[in-house]
């Protein structure tokens, strides 16, 4: 049976520990840390929610009828136009 030592160092030698406290030592030292933290959600929430709303409408949901989505998508793949 492991001693609590053993299972300690086990998981600081773990690679995903060794990542996330060179990250976290990393910004837990800089002044400018949580700000830049910040700036990224922000960035990240313009990024995935308000470019999806107003550049990528659901294109299926304007053209299929609900539940024949993949009948449309068929035909569409099928339908050769010249």
């Amino acid at each position: 049976m492991p001693t609590e030592k053993f299972i300690l160092r086990m998981t600081k030698n773990n690679i995903i520990y060794k990542i996330f406290h060179l990250y976290y030592d990393g910004f837990r030292s800089m002044k400018l840390g949580r700000t830049l933290w910040t700036i990224i959600l922000i960035k990240l929430f313009v990024i995935f929610v308000v470019l999806k709303l107003f550049f990528f409408p659901n294109f299926l949901k304007q053209h299929a009828e609900e539940g024949h989505e993949a009948e449309y998508v068929a035909t569409q793949l099928l339908d050769v136009k010249d």
